[in-house]
């Protein structure tokens, strides 16, 4: 706004002392002060709103209003509150200095002043983003992208003091202000708030306070598919989401239709990301369909040899592939197809799980069959002493960071399961990676919880069969043995369900067990015995501890 304007709004209340040729200034801003120096404060284009106390007397103005000058500021307003008319010292400095001087009557408060500079300037910066945000629209889906989400945020930044970040809905930090990016924490709280509030349906923004800070998370939906048309369980996984610090309760809404604006434009970068992973995902699907038809080795290994530079550009050596495979069930969620879901949240998990660098690595190939998602994971090669075993994905780290996002988006009618295979090394063992992927994953399906992985070292043990046993049996089989115990422990507080699995756990030593129990040998010989009396089972024999140690892992 100018100064001209200011003059000319009467519940201001400002009277012109000098400067009447430089009415045309440009306010940038307002700040109210009375150190004697307030020029480290200032950053040009601002109305200072005076009282008065920083002047001692006349030889004060001078310096006062040459710090002014040097600092860049449009102009100067004086109080009448204090000291009636604002002295003449002062009013020849500004001349001096051709700063334009306004009096402020004592009937108005500076909070009124400040109050609607703010208000106008705010809504003029709004007006010009807006501007520069539906030319970068244009420009974006007319053409190569101008930048990304990075720049929007950069004018939201130096037009609108917004900070503001985009985060996957998997909490991982997309794009933000230089120099201030979020904590790990953070954005996986700010996702996991964001993805339980759209499961309300509740509008967006949402608002939530962490701590001293609050933030307006809005939802970034991208055009893939009008959103009237779409169960929000289909896109709650896949969608990004603006965390804006601030508050956004009390925005106006011209401000609010701004930041909707910005979060079409982001969406417009996240359709781009998406349709440029076409060729990888073109790739991993035909590889899937040859090694489910039984094709051949040779003709699999030529189409990994096309797959490798893709996604491996400039490596120089054939891969070591992993295979793992996510489903998305969802209670109840028979209009809702699985695979692409499940694609879009895996593309989203295994986004950096190799990356070296500042940038996420994008090189996953990821199909879908109509109920599962199928990742190809290529892995350096390894050294001839090394297998591949050791190296690459690991089922206990892959979910480690995004489980709490993930739990907040599938609420209570939804679970995600991964399973992960070993390092394979050719064609020949892609069938098998996938067999052993899937299994894993059957064994993450059985396990509590709404979100698990289980990988390919937990199929050689007894829990790859635990899974599969019916619930019904599995039911009776641990109430015939533990039940007895679990009644005991109530009435007595005798903790023999504890002493039965630590007892097992030392595999069968007295001595060990007591330890670890901190107890009498006698005392642990008294419990075991009670254990025996009350199922008519015998420790000492390997098929009765066999028993006990299943159904304890079945509870």
């Amino acid at each position: 706004m100018r100064l001209r304007a200011l003059l000319d709004t009467d519940a201001l209340g400002l009277r012109l002392l000098g400067g009447e040729d430089e009415l045309d200034r440009t306010v940038r801003g307002v700040m109210t002060t009375d150190l004697r120096d307030p020029s480290r404060y200032l950053s040009g284009g601002e109305l200072v709103l005076t009282g008065l106390a920083w002047r001692g007397g006349a030889a004060d103005s001078d310096p006062f209003v040459h710090l002014l000058v040097q600092a860049g500021v449009s102009a100067l307003a004086a109080g009448e509150a204090e000291l009636g008319a604002v002295p003449d010292d002062l009013v020849e400095a500004c001349a001096r200095h051709r700063l334009p001087l306004f009096a402020v009557h004592e009937s108005v408060a500076f909070a009124t002043i400040t109050e609607h500079v703010v208000r106008q300037v705010s809504g003029e910066r709004a007006g010009d983003l807006a501007a520069v945000v539906d030319r970068h629209r244009r420009m974006m889906t007319s053409g190569p992208a101008g930048g990304g989400p990075d720049v929007v945020l950069d004018l939201l930044g130096s037009d609108l003091d917004l900070r503001a970040w985009v985060l996957s809905p998997t909490g991982r930090l997309i794009a933000g202000p230089k120099g201030a990016a979020l904590a790990g924490d953070l954005c996986a709280r700010l996702a996991a708030e964001h993805l339980a509030a759209a499961r309300t349906g509740r509008r967006g923004p949402h608002r939530v306070a962490v701590g001293q800070a609050h933030f307006s998370l809005f939802p970034i939906r991208g055009g893939r598919t009008p959103r009237a048309s779409r169960d929000v369980r289909e896109t709650v996984l896949s969608d990004w989401l603006l965390a804006v610090e601030a508050d956004a309760g009390d925005w106006p809404d011209e401000r609010l239709d701004l930041l909707q604006g910005v979060t079409q434009l982001i969406a417009v970068e996240q359709d781009r990301r998406d349709a440029a992973r076409t060729v990888r995902r073109r790739l991993a699907q035909e590889v899937l369909e040859l090694v489910q038809a039984g094709a051949a080795p040779a003709e699999i290994a030529a189409r990994l040899r096309v797959a490798a530079p893709v996604l491996l550009p400039g490596l120089g050596a054939a891969p070591h592939w992993q295979v793992v495979v996510a489903r998305v069930e969802w209670t109840d969620g028979d209009a809702i197809e699985p695979g692409p879901t499940a694609q879009s949240l895996l593309e989203e998990i295994l986004v950096d799980p190799l990356a070296t660098g500042p940038e996420p690595s994008d090189r996953i190939a990821v199909a879908h069959t109509g109920e599962e998602a199928v990742a190809l994971v290529p892995l350096p090669a390894v050294s001839a002493e090394h297998d591949g075993s050791e190296s690459g994905i690991h089922a206990d780290q892959l979910l480690a960071s995004v489980r709490e996002p993930l739990a907040a988006g599938l609420a209570d009618d939804g679970q995600v399961t991964l399973g992960v295979s070993a390092a394979v090394h050719s064609a020949e063992g892609l069938r098998g990676a996938l067999e052993e992927a899937r299994h894993a994953r059957r064994v993450a399906a059985a396990r509590p919880g709404r979100v698990s992985a289980a990988g390919h070292q937990e199929l050689a043990s007894h829990v790859l069969l635990l899974p599969f046993v019916p619930d019904d049996v599995r039911r009776a089989f641990t109430a015939r043995l533990l039940d007895p115990l679990r009644g005991y422990d109530r009435r007595h507080r005798a903790e023999l369900i504890p002493t039965l699995e630590a007892f097992l756990d030392c595999d069968g030593s007295w001595t060990r067990c007591a330890a670890r129990l901190h107890l009498h040998v006698n005392t642990l010989r008294y419990r075991v015995g009670r254990i025996e009396q009350l199922t008519g089972r015998d420790l000492s024999r390997l098929e009765d501890k066999l028993d006990f140690f299943l159904a304890l892992r079945m509870s």
